[in-house]
Formats: C-alpha cells, structure tokens, sequence
C-alpha cells in the first residue's frame, strides 16, 4: 500500500470514531431531560459555529425543547457572550460543549 492510501484510511477510521462518540446512546437525551435543561438554562450559540452543531447533535430530537439564543441574529440578548457555544445557567457561564451529564448536574435535573 502507498504511504497515501493508509493516511486516508487512517483518516476515515478517526472520522468513523469521532462521529460514534459524539452519537454515543449516553450522551442522547430523552424529551423530559431536555425539558429540564431547557427550563434551567439558556444556550448561547451561533449561526456558522461548529461546536454549536456538535452541541445541537447530542440532543438530537429534543433540541427544540432548550432555551437557544442565536448570536448570529439576536445580537442585542449576547451582551457578555464571547464564545459560542455558550451555557448560561444559575447566572454563571460555561463556555465550549457540555456533555448531557454535565448540563444535568449543573441545572439539577
């Protein structure tokens, strides 16, 4: 095999590895979870932002169900914002994805 042909292998093989942990079934939220989080938090993210997607794709379905302001186009309500994503719960700011574990225990749901 060409030196070329393993890179891409390799490649692909860490592509296929990302996508299965960032789909793992732990890090999937069922609809009363997202509900919870979204009652006790709000999302800051951004049109074009890659962790955004990421952080959008662990709730899957139950997206919908968190609080989301989108910088991009709300503007005015991302005063403080630096970063996307950005988590705003209990008046403190978690910058970066969070894992669902951690959005639980943070909003004590």
């Amino acid at each position: 095999m060409k030196k070329s042909q393993i890179i891409t292998i390799l490649i692909i093989v860490a592509v296929i590895i990302f996508y299965l942990l960032i789909k793992s079934p732990s890090q999937n939220t069922d609809a009363e979870t997202a509900k919870c989080i979204g009652e006790n938090s709000v999302l800051y993210i951004q049109l074009g932002c890659h962790a955004c997607e990421i952080q959008e794709e662990m709730f899957g379905t139950n997206y919908k169900h968190l609080r989301v302001v989108d910088c991009f186009y709300e503007q005015d309500k991302c005063f403080g914002i630096t970063a996307t994503p950005t988590w705003l719960i209990d008046g403190e700011k978690y910058l970066g994805v969070q894992s669902i574990e951690k959005l639980k225990e943070l909003t004590g749901c």
